[in-house]
């Protein structure tokens, strides 16, 4: 799950030696070498460097290209495996801490494609500067940046894909700079086109914040890509002539904007239209793009010494006449890109904020500070001028800070080298420090959502010790993906859970000691302090999962089991209790798995199903004695019979929370009443009851797996609603009189004072909560009904 620490200023990792047997499915593979070392990359790779490294090997390695080497097939399997592993964030977080033993129950890297697919359809994208391929981790980061950007869904075995990569690659050139050109493979992020519901391959879509996503659905030519895309490039061009070009150029002093004008006379190549719009979309809140037609406006261009067309920049400010260009940028070029970089030049630094102001410049408003040393340190690139505009909204300043000019300033923040860091508007003790790509679209969603969160950069001086107030505390290395990809769920975790516990991260390559305090061996380690308690933090690296691990420490879910207890609650429980326990190790991977999900499931039981589990690292003699041979190994104790410690062990593929739920109902007594052709007449149609009916089939799956929910249902509404359960394939003949015709099918048949209608009102719902509140809403309605009735039998007496 996570990463192994390093030692000194920087990193030196720790190597191991490590062989273990992996049996999968399919192959046997074993390997004695790091999966890093295998695949020649550092554990701070990226996905896209991890896959550009595997696809050398592969070209090399394939067994297609190397018949007369009996080892080839096994060496290609190690590298597979190690490429499998690594490209999958939820892996590679286990394999980080575990190594392989935390991966036995995956089967990754036992098949391999052919020489022909990594040399042709494999990292379609990767080897392209101008297309930005996105993974899972940075997705929504990057299309929620403010910046216009075009992303292509595809999968490596689509043809089709294959067909539009040239174009695509030709499209990107073409629009860098003025729209974010990005793909997105698939084959590796399953999930997250699964959820944004990619369905076909290749997709395109237009994405910009505050919009909806626009999907593309024009041939596939350049010029058609082209247009699509420019209709969403708001900027505009703007037409200028003798009266309204004096009044541009002196209020641009007012407004900080210059103004890039193409003049276009009759000698000389102007700028095309295309070519003006798309400045504008590159300068877009920089600088304002307008034209002049010197045709018309002879007198006007003479009196500015024009005779040619020509472009120029007038910065904020500038004064011109007929004999005086001062501070004008007139520039030669007819290329998009060369203006745009020549503009970007002559724009104004960041503010440098001086030791003296900064302060009580940070404690009334929100900053985004570039932290460098001297002023030869190149800290950032033109393309991060356009910050302050895409920062705007979120009413945050850009500026930049000399450390040289007070070390000891720094030296409190913890800015040991140049970087960058927010600060929320409450002084220097509010920040967070950026440990990210050094990219805009980066940048911009990291200051976004630091300011909008309670993250904190934490040190010796603000770390929490003995507080009153819970702390959420993530250890971590800045040069661990899974920790930088951690980040932004903690953020957006703090943000649920403000005034109830404070979070914090702490960088273990800059604070060794404290970290070697709290005994930290792994990156990232998350760990809650509350006063005298700690509580690591274990499970999948999402907001959603932090949120779920808060809330089950304030109302645990799950009953950690000593042997003692475990004898006096499980041995010796009531006749009617039933409980399901989990065996487990710390150290062990698919354990790890579980934990999230058992605790899930613990929460979704409600109370019907006692949940425990038993540390077997620590009660290793106790699980022993139990006959417990693997881990993790999950058992149920039904309600007592004559056999005092029976119990049934879980066999099931899934361990998701949902499979697990459904596997434990099935041991629940039954509480709705089986129905025959004659009870279901007497009892439903004609009786005095309001009833649910299920009506299922043996053999049908979705029966099978709603038969638990549907019990949970005849629980819920006990005493209100009776519930009651029909085999279409014993009794046919009623299920097609009620006009079943799929199964399951969930009817109610209230009773109103008369006999029941055998068609009942159908319900589109198989969930137990969501059925019982459908019910109560039609009691409630029903017996509103019946007030109403008897109010106006009382009037006409």
């Amino acid at each position: 799950m996570e990463f192994l620490v390093s030692k000194g200023d920087y990193i030196r990792y720790f190597k191991r030696s490590l062989l273990l047997v992996l049996v999968c499915v399919i192959v046997l593979v074993c390997t004695d070498q790091d999966y890093y070392s295998l695949l020649g990359v550092t554990k701070e790779a990226s996905s896209r460097e991890i896959r550009q490294a595997f696809k050398k090997l592969a070209l090399k390695l394939h067994p297609d290209k190397n018949q007369n080497d009996p080892n080839a097939h096994e060496n290609f399997l190690k590298i597979n495996r190690a490429y499998e592993v690594l490209k999958d964030e939820d892996l590679r977080k286990k394999y980080d801490k575990y190594g392989e033993k935390g991966l036995e129950d995956q089967q990754q890297g036992g098949r391999y494609e052919s020489w022909h697919f990594y040399r042709y359809d494999f990292g379609i994208y990767d080897d392209d500067p101008e297309i930005i391929t996105l993974d899972r981790g940075e997705f929504d980061a990057a299309v929620n940046s403010g910046e216009l950007w075009f992303v292509n869904f595809y999968s490596p075995r689509c043809s089709h894909c294959h067909e539009l990569a040239p174009t695509w690659r030709e499209f990107a050139k073409e629009m860098d700079g003025v729209i974010r050109i990005g793909a997105v493979n698939c084959g590796d992020n399953r999930m997250l086109c699964r959820i944004k519901g990619i369905n076909s391959y290749p997709s395109l879509y237009v994405f910009k914040t505050g919009m909806q996503p626009v999907k593309y659905y024009g041939d596939r030519s350049k010029e058609s890509l082209k247009n699509f895309a420019m209709q969403y490039v708001t900027s505009t061009v703007t037409e200028l002539w003798a009266g309204n070009f004096v009044n541009a150029i002196e209020t641009s002093f007012a407004s900080g904007v210059g103004w890039l004008i193409t003049f276009c006379a009759e000698r000389g190549d102007c700028l095309s239209y295309q070519t003006r719009l798309k400045l504008a979309g590159m300068l877009e809140g920089l600088v304002n793009v307008g034209w002049m037609d010197c045709g018309t406006q002879g007198e006007l261009c003479d009196n500015l010494d024009i005779s040619s067309s020509t472009t120029a920049y007038f910065p904020p400010g500038a004064t011109i006449n007929n004999k005086e260009k001062g501070g004008v940028l007139f520039l030669n070029s007819l290329d998009a890109r060369e203006i745009y970089q020549e503009v970007m030049q002559h724009l104004p630094d960041f503010e440098i904020i001086s030791a003296a102001s900064l302060e009580d410049r940070l404690a009334h408003h929100r900053w985004l500070l570039f932290f460098q040393f001297g002023e030869s340190d190149k800290s950032n690139v033109e393309e991060f001028k356009k910050l302050r505009f895409l920062l705007r909204d979120e009413h945050i300043q850009v500026g930049k800070f000399d450390c040289l000019s007070s070390p000891t300033i720094c030296s409190k923040l913890y800015v040991y080298q140049p970087c960058l860091a927010v600060f929320k508007g409450k002084g220097t003790g509010d920040y967070e420090i950026h440990h990210g790509k050094k990219i805009l679209y980066d940048i911009v969603a990291f200051a976004k959502e630091s300011v909008n969160s309670h993250v904190i950069t934490l040190g010796p001086q603000n770390f929490p010790d003995k507080e009153k107030e819970p702390w959420l505390v993530d250890f971590f290395a800045p040069w661990c993906p899974p920790c930088r990809a951690l980040l932004p769920e903690l953020r957006k975790a703090s943000k649920h859970l403000y005034g109830q516990l404070k979070f914090g991260t702490l960088d273990c390559t800059v604070h060794e000691g404290l970290c070697n305090m709290h005994n930290i061996r792994a990156y990232p380690t998350t760990v809650v302090f509350n006063q005298s308690d700690v509580h690591e933090y274990e499970g999948h690296h999402s907001a959603e999962q932090i949120l779920e691990f808060i809330e089950d420490l304030r109302n645990p879910s799950v009953v950690s089991l000593t042997p003692e207890t475990f004898v006096e609650l499980v041995q010796r429980r009531k006749r009617e209790e039933i409980w399901m326990v989990d065996f487990y190790a710390p150290w062990c991977g698919p354990c790890q798995a579980l934990m999230p999900e058992w605790k899930k499931m613990a929460r979704m039981l409600n109370g019907l199903i006692s949940v425990g589990s038993v540390d077997c690292q620590k009660y290793y003699s106790f699980c022993h004695q139990e006959s417990v041979r693997g881990y993790p190994e999950i058992r149920l104790f039904p309600q007592k019979s004559n056999t005092a410690h029976q119990y049934f062990s879980y066999n099931g593929w899934h361990r998701d929370s949902y499979s697990l739920r459904g596997w434990g109902l099935g041991y629940l007594p039954q509480v709705s009443v089986d129905l025959t052709p004659q009870s279901f007449t007497e009892k439903v149609l004609n009786g005095k009851d309001h009833w649910v009916i299920d009506f299922y089939a043996p053999w049908c799956g979705p029966c099978q797996n709603f038969a638990p929910e549907f019990e949970i249902l005849a629980r819920m509404v006990k005493g209100k609603v009776k519930a009651g359960k029909v085999d279409c394939q014993a009794y046919s003949q009623t299920c097609q009189t009620a006009d079943i015709r799929a199964y399951p099918t969930v009817k109610f048949y209230p009773y109103q004072g008369t006999k029941k209608n055998v068609l009942g009102e159908y319900i589109d719902s198989r969930d137990a909560k969501g059925i019982a509140d459908l019910l109560n809403e039609k009691l409630e309605a029903i017996q509103n009904k019946g007030k109403r009735k008897k109010s106006r039998n009382k009037d006409e007496l």
